[in-house]
């Protein structure tokens, strides 16, 4: 059974009829029983998806930013779900997604609770680095950490292709990181947003795609999601949703299988702990522990700059 679940008094109360509606009219040869309502803890949920809270505008494109405006939607989502026990996994796709993690953390055992970011970040470099070898997406293996945002991290060190010669990687890895220093790239970042979000907002739609597509693999993974919201006239909906697909699948399908997900680190890494992305073995409840991968000195230097920015921003 699917619980769609909205905010009581909000347009989410009704709107969720009408997907309810649509998902049966696409869906109708394999949809489950869905239901609507209010109220997720008078469900009976043993998995849970949290994609409720305010999103990025033209005035506010730092996700930290959307911290004042979320953390109350989170701590009353948090606080319900609470009430299904500790046997309900939570999968979160909302922003900032580590401020969600950190705020769930409090009601839902962090075994239990995975954000999603991570894995939708390190599909968009994957289809990136694809596009330059020529590849399909699933031919390459990339890897995101760190915030989602800003302070992404990309693993190059462990950046793989299938029947790609090693030369012929290490040359595209090269033009990527040409010049550019690791500890620099949420800089970067910023800046390449910035000229993105100006070009749409003159009208030059055009030219703002060509400018972001001249960008390095990992600053296009970064910016297009912006570049996308602005200009489709809705959210990055579409990549969002295969993101939680994926985790859904890989929890329910009973497969272990590792990968990069906002968690609540314990020291599983060496001065790490709260709301970050790092590797973990997905299981049928969640995660179970953190894969530590042979981190390249300034790597790791970037995940613990990633994990003092979450900090600031979680205040």
């Amino acid at each position: 059974m699917l619980f769609l679940i909205g905010h009581s008094g909000g347009a989410h109360e009704s709107e969720l009829w009408g997907l309810r509606a649509d998902l049966l009219d696409a869906f109708g040869d394999s949809a489950p029983q869905i239901e609507v309502g209010t109220d997720v803890g008078a469900s009976s949920a043993q998995l849970v998806v949290m994609m409720a809270g305010a999103t990025v505008t033209r005035d506010t494109t730092n996700r930290a930013a959307l911290a004042e405006s979320n953390r109350r939607i989170f701590d009353e989502a948090a606080a319900d779900v609470g009430r299904l026990g500790d046997q309900v996994t939570v999968v979160v796709q909302s922003n900032p997604v580590e401020l969600a993690i950190e705020r769930f953390a409090k009601h839902i055992p962090r075994h239990r609770l995975i954000g999603a970011a991570a894995w939708s970040d390190s599909l968009r470099l994957r289809r990136e680095l694809a596009a330059e070898l020529g590849l399909r997406r699933p031919c390459v293996h990339a890897e995101v950490l760190g915030q989602h945002g800003d302070h992404m991290v990309p693993l190059w060190s462990k950046i793989s292709a299938r029947n790609v010669p090693a030369a012929r990687l290490r040359e595209v890895i090269a033009r990527s990181r040409a010049g550019r220093k690791l500890e620099d790239l949420p800089a970067e970042v910023r800046s390449v947003r910035t000229e993105t979000l100006r070009l749409v907002n003159d009208g030059d739609v055009e030219g703002a795609y060509r400018f972001v597509n001249g960008q390095p693999a990992d600053l296009r993974a970064a910016v297009k999601p912006f570049f996308t919201h602005f200009t489709a006239g809705r959210t990055t909906e579409l990549a969002t949703a295969h993101a939680v697909v994926d985790i859904m699948e890989f929890i329910l399908g009973g497969h272990r299988s590792v990968v990069p997900a906002q968690v609540m680190v314990e020291g599983e890494i060496p001065g790490l702990s709260g709301p970050i992305a790092v590797p973990v073995l997905l299981d049928q409840t969640g995660w179970s522990e953190v894969v530590v991968p042979e981190f390249a000195k300034d790597e790791f230097a970037a995940l613990r700059q990633a994990a003092a920015a979450i900090t600031e921003a979680n205040r």
